[in-house]
């Protein structure tokens, strides 16, 4: 019930709210007790709850009395779009809430990225369960140099991106984890470029970066590549990747822009594969691509995956790369979600546990939860 005060208005008695109640539906039949992100229009929040403002409300758990975090995502913009709201709701389930004006308690920060100047240009982004890096120009000049997406396996649900950069001493394990993952001039964990012939042409490391969103549930940034040469035609692309709080997966939009207006480009998303046996996951037009390594000694185990909800793509296998082609079209996003999981985290310790949660997180996003307002 909505709680409110009367008002006058033009001669005609109102009922203002000082309260906006919205319950989130899970339509699912099986749970799988993921964590969530639900993006609520902040335009429909404002236009049912006017008293509300950006700085002064909280969300509360009508079953528990509790408040309930929040992010305000902007997209780069100066003005709200979206009340993201993190949790857990069972299939068939529903989960009522109320938005109240008030102070909210302060949220703790789950997601974290930035521009690592001091590490060749380095981008990092991490929540509490997982980290990842691309690379930048300054380390194409070195005979480190790589092109994919980095995995850093952590064991924490703190942030330490900034910690292990600091020491520098990431390759070894010191308790919360480490980067051991190759990656060298491949794919790596779930990047993307142009399939041409049976090959994959790869850009040079990425030049631009923004960051849309840097909150306490969700991390946004953008990375820009500078034009490259695809079998006669000049391509750019741009990524933008979001990470979620409680999410082992990135989603990824890669707009890609070349010569014309019309034809698509073929386009691999792919995870570098090991000499040693691993244990692949693939179904027909699934779109998932589920990898899990080979034991990498006393480093432990990753598993790998991407997820392309797209009925098009198509699985292809090479010597060094587990691939999902698309067909981009010119200055439309492809939309994919890439990811790992460590075993020695304790959260995901097997392949058939990691083939499974993949399964599950594309349900999360094929059936999302619903939201009605009350």
């Amino acid at each position: 019930m909505l709680v409110g005060h009367l008002a006058w208005s033009n001669g005609v008695l109102a009922q203002v709210k000082n309260e906006l109640s919205i319950t989130l539906k899970n339509p699912r039949k099986v749970s799988a007790n993921l964590q969530e992100t639900v993006e609520i229009s902040w335009d429909e929040v404002k236009k049912r709850f006017p008293a509300v403002t950006a700085n002064d409300f909280k969300v509360i758990n009508l079953k528990t009395g509790e408040e309930v975090p929040f992010q305000l995502e902007y997209k780069g913009s100066s003005t709200p779009k979206h009340l993201l709201l993190n949790v857990v709701v069972s299939a068939g389930k529903s989960l009522n809430l109320k938005i109240v004006k008030g102070k909210p308690v302060p949220a703790v920060t789950k997601v974290y990225g930035r521009y690592v100047p001091e590490r060749k240009d380095d981008f990092a982004w991490e929540n509490d369960r997982i980290a990842f890096r691309m690379y930048g120009k300054a380390l194409e000049s070195t005979n480190e140099n790589a092109y994919g997406i980095d995995i850093w396996a952590k064991r924490t649900d703190k942030l330490v991106i900034d910690k292990w950069y600091k020491t520098g001493d990431y390759h070894a394990d010191h308790g919360d984890g480490l980067d051991y993952y190759s990656v060298g001039l491949t794919l790596g964990g779930g990047d993307i470029a142009p399939y041409i012939a049976d090959e994959i042409r790869f850009p040079k490391n990425y030049a631009n970066w923004q960051i849309l969103d840097k909150g306490s549930i969700r991390f946004t940034f953008v990375l820009s590549y500078n034009e490259w040469n695809v079998a006669g035609k000049q391509v750019t692309v741009k990524k933008q990747y979001t990470l979620d709080a409680g999410s082992q997966m990135n989603r990824v939009e890669a707009t890609f822009g070349f010569d014309g207006t019309k034809g698509t480009l073929p386009v691999a998303i792919g995870i570098v594969q090991r000499k040693e046996p691993g244990k692949v996951f693939q179904k027909d037009k699934s779109g998932i691509t589920g990898y899990w390594e080979p034991e990498h000694g006393a480093d432990g185990t990753l598993g790998v995956g991407t997820i392309v909800v797209d009925s098009r793509a198509r699985i292809v296998t090479n010597a060094s790369h587990l691939l999902t082609v698309v067909e981009a079209e010119p200055n439309k996003p492809v939309v994919y979600y890439n990811g790992a999981a460590w075993n020695k985290a304790g959260i995901i310790t097997d392949s058939i546990q990691w083939f499974n949660y993949l399964q599950n997180y594309k349900q999360t996003i094929t059936e999302p939860l619903r939201v009605e307002f009350k």
